[in-house]
């Protein structure tokens, strides 16, 4: 059974220089987690959607992850320094939609951008939350910018 402890050492990997190496803990993490670890599998799956070299692979691990934070409980994040796990929303629908853009899935990335958009305001006044809703921002011109094509 994988702690969050072990997840937060995957995550640190996950984000250095060493990308490869990164990948191969989030792996092992996912692996020793059950179905109904929904906290743990959400936070890995969306730290593994940004190490896959492929899109489809990409799209499948946001997918993964937003289908698990639909089971996140408010205070599940908490181990991890997230006190309000509605904060995490945004930047999952955020990924997934620009995950759907690129794939030119426009009806779903919209749909994502919305679900983003709404949560926004659970966001708190950070540089993280800042990250997110110009990505959001970014998102809905890029949105609009292929309506017009």
């Amino acid at each position: 059974m994988t702690d969050w402890s072990d997840i937060l050492a995957a995550v640190a990997a996950a984000l250095g220089p060493d990308k490869v190496r990164g990948r191969e803990l989030l792996s092992q993490c996912w692996s020793n987690t059950i179905e109904s670890d929904h906290a743990k599998r959400c936070v890995l799956a969306h730290y593994l959607a940004d190490l896959q070299d492929e899109l489809d692979a990409e799209v499948a691990w946001d997918e993964r992850a937003v289908a698990a934070y639909r089971h996140v409980d408010e205070g599940d994040l908490a181990p991890i320094g997230i006190a309000s796990a509605d904060g995490l929303a945004p930047s999952l629908h955020l990924n997934l939609g620009d995950g759907y853009l690129r794939q030119g899935r426009i009806d779903d990335a919209r749909t994502q951008l919305r679900a983003g958009l709404a949560g926004i305001d659970a966001l708190p006044d950070d540089g993280y939350a800042a990250m997110v809703r110009n990505g959001l921002a970014g998102l809905q011109q890029r949105l609009t910018a292929a309506r017009q094509t």
